[in-house]
């Protein structure tokens, strides 16, 4: 039976922008299937009491520029987002809705907001561009408005994010693979070699 990597990510991390430009393709490689579990990390910082490496101001400037290495590594675009950080409640649950309601589009979604937020450097913290952005993508606004009410919607999120908490998660992105966590978008050689 094929392995199954969790992926759990919130869009505002530049890291879990980073690890979900190469785990699919990682995935495909090792014949796993890859399972994204959109959490809010705003949640998972406040129930462990972690907090953002920008929150350390020497940390932060050097966290800029291991992210913006890796993303020369892994041959992808990258801008540090100059309106960071980005309020992503209302675009985990777009997240979680799209999966639930429309998982044709779930990839397009992820991709319209990570691109929007980590190549583009928009401030999607500006509920009309943020709509904008996803109206150009193909997302209707009013659906998306419909989607961030779903009460569902927003209890799955809570959900996603209760159980990665209780699983050991205290930051993004985190991976599973059956028991063993990887915490980091830099510990995917890890993960690679646990699909082995």
């Amino acid at each position: 039976m094929a392995k199954t990597v969790e992926f759990f990510f919130d869009v505002g991390s530049p890291a879990s922008y980073l690890a979900w430009t190469q785990l699919p393709g990682l995935c495909d490689q090792a014949g796993a299937r890859l399972v994204f579990r959109p959490m809010l990390l705003g949640g998972v910082f406040q129930a462990t009491g972690n907090a953002s490496p920008g929150a350390v101001p020497a940390k932060g400037r050097y966290v800029s520029l291991d992210l913006a290495r890796f993303a020369r590594r892994y041959d992808v675009p990258f801008r540090h987002n100059p309106h960071f950080p980005i309020m992503t409640l209302p675009f985990m649950r777009g997240a979680i809705a799209a999966q639930m309601r429309q998982p044709a589009l779930f990839d397009a979604y992820l991709s319209a907001v990570f691109k929007a937020i980590w190549v583009d450097g928009l401030d999607l913290n500006d509920p009309a561009l943020a709509a904008r952005t996803l109206a150009q993508a193909g997302f209707a606004p009013e659906l998306w408005q419909a989607w961030l009410n779903d009460p569902e919607v927003k209890a799955a999120l809570k959900a996603n994010t209760d159980e990665a908490v209780q699983r050991g998660v205290f930051g993004a992105p985190t991976m599973f693979v059956g028991d063993d966590m990887y915490f980091g978008q830099d510990r995917l050689d890890f993960v690679r070699e646990a699909l082995g």
